[in-house]
């Protein structure tokens, strides 16, 4: 039996309508809400079909403005690198309904319901150092994610029992337990632990820890200059083995952390593309006619971390006080333009995976309720003032202030301090510094294993440490499942429980997106912001 998924036609014409809207210059709707508050729409989620967009045209460099500098391009450390897949190309690729396809891989097949797995390999795919693409350089990969606990895909690469390279272009997996969503491990977003993202083994073995500077992918373009905090330029690589790809020479990364600096630059013309990390920016460029824009809802949202391990969230009384003392009407007016899609837990109200009973059990506003619930842990000799971190972008400083006012009038003394975005993933969000904390945890494309990263049991993006027995089973059941009932049933229930325990403090679904200028061509990405950039062009 073979138990790769594949896109089903359904999802692709709903995703291939949206493109030829887009194409034809349709503006996203927006979904009207309570209080008048609407959600922006999917537009161009995936990309565009090249079909659309006529013969592409070879050259020029491309330049891209990202919201935070790149910590490195080793797959097995924490951090956000939106040139990694330039570099490093992947193994797999995630498709609009969730599952995964083969890409630099040929094939990802079971013959046992999803307990072993064999990987085909394309013949003469080569690292930019000239060493084979193999089932050897596969293993070894795989391997330094299992070697360190502390990597974005440790928790993935642990499914596995034993692996082993059967020939050049074979590699078998054998997992401890069956995993239908197992292809995915390989084509996930660089961020969350990409198992099919590689770096060559010669090189990983001559430069060690050096590695993640100094990257040696197969993919279509190499990094040929690095200055820190300046600009990252890479080349094609003329050994891709995409035969006739890449269009461009070449790339160039820009980190551009605030917002409001980075939205200028693609307005003006300065870059070529953005990477949108707020809906402030999402919503100008939308209403901009001189700019293409790329941005689906998916999975995850915007939310507030809650420290379950730490007073006072790790009593649901406060949980559940701070959710029912937030006004989305206010929010939505004041915050996001009227034009906010309100979060009801982890999955959006459109998703297969919500349920009425699920969206009841997400605390409403109620601020008599909520200061009810102050008193009452106040009462008991707990603390109502509240640390609350965030970053400096003027966007959260703002919903910080909103917040603190909120807040407020339910009996909660709410502190801000703010940090730039690295030093706030790093010192604050990873290292569970906080009591609450601001976050953006989607778009995502896939279920699995984000909602394991974000409410399994020591997840790795699960900062807050919240941790419930049945939802872990629930996940690795959804997980392992060929059966698509079953997956959907599993998440189902999980999006009731977690709506019941309040793991975080959803308000808005998520709004990264992807801004360019009108001659850039052939975008390919995932919803969160990840792009394969073979098939850029510029249409100059």
């Amino acid at each position: 039996m073979n138990t790769r998924r594949r896109t089903t036609l359904s999802v692709l014409a709903v995703a291939l309508s949206g493109v030829l809207l887009a194409a034809c210059g349709a503006a996203p709707a927006l979904n009207e809400g309570e209080g008048g508050a609407g959600g922006v729409q999917a537009v161009n989620p995936n990309g565009v079909d090249p079909a659309t967009e006529g013969e592409p045209r070879a050259g020029g460099t491309l330049v891209l403005g990202t919201d935070r500098e790149a910590v490195g391009f080793d797959p097995t450390a924490q951090n956000t690198n939106q040139a990694a897949f330039a570099v490093l190309d992947s193994l797999m690729k995630l498709t609009p309904d969730g599952g995964a396809e083969p890409h630099m891989a040929e094939s990802m097949d079971s013959a046992d319901d999803g307990k072993t797995w064999r990987m085909g390999l394309r013949e003469g795919v080569r690292f930019s150092d000239g060493t084979p693409v193999d089932a050897d350089a596969v293993v070894f990969n795989v391997q330094r994610h299992l070697d360190k606990p502390a990597s974005p895909g440790f928790q993935h690469a642990s499914l596995i029992e034993t692996m082993r390279a059967v020939d050049p272009t074979t590699v078998e997996f054998v997992l401890r337990e069956p995993s239908g969503s197992f292809p995915v491990v390989f084509g996930l977003n660089f961020t969350a632990g990409n198992l099919g993202a590689l770096l060559s083994p010669a090189a990983v073995q001559e430069r060690g820890d050096d590695i993640a500077a100094n990257p040696v992918g197969a993919g279509p373009f190499v990094l040929s200059d690095w200055v820190r905090d300046s600009r990252m330029v890479l080349t094609a690589n003329p050994d891709y083995w995409q035969e006739g790809r890449p269009y461009l020479d070449g790339l160039e990364f820009r980190p551009l952390p605030d917002t409001e600096t980075r939205y200028a630059s693609i307005e003006n013309g300065d870059v070529n593309v953005v990477y949108g990390g707020y809906h402030t920016e999402l919503i100008r460029a939308l209403s901009n006619p001189e700019l293409n824009v790329y941005y689906g809802p998916g999975h995850g949202a915007e939310f507030i971390y809650f420290n379950h391990e730490r007073a006072p969230f790790d009593d649901p009384r406060m949980r559940e006080a701070f959710v029912r003392g937030i006004d989305l009407d206010a929010l939505a007016a004041t915050q996001f333009r009227n034009q906010m899609e309100r979060a009801t837990g982890w999955f959006g109200d459109q998703s297969e995976y919500q349920t009425p009973e699920a969206a009841e059990a997400w605390p409403a506003f109620d601020q008599e309720r909520a200061r009810e619930l102050v008193q009452e842990y106040v009462d008991s000799g707990g603390s109502a003032t509240v640390s609350y971190k965030t970053t400096n972008a003027p966007n959260r400083v703002a919903f910080a202030e909103f917040m603190q006012a909120q807040m407020a009038a339910i009996g909660i003394t709410l502190e801000p301090e703010f940090f730039d975005l690295a030093q706030y993933s790093s010192s604050v969000v990873q290292s569970r510094d906080f009591e609450a904390a601001g976050w953006v945890g989607g778009p995502t494309d896939s279920p699995y294993p984000q909602t394991i990263n974000y409410l399994g049991t020591g997840g790795n993006a699960n900062y807050g440490g919240y941790s419930n027995p049945e939802v872990d089973e629930l996940l690795t059941r959804a997980a392992a499942t060929t059966d698509e009932a079953e997956r959907t049933e599993s998440y189902r229930r999980v999006q009731l429980l977690t709506n019941q325990d309040i793991p975080v403090g959803y308000y808005s679904r998520g709004y990264l997106s992807t801004i360019t200028q009108p001659d850039v061509r052939g975008i390919q990405r995932y919803l969160s912001r990840d792009m394969f950039f073979d098939a850029i062009w510029l249409d100059r």
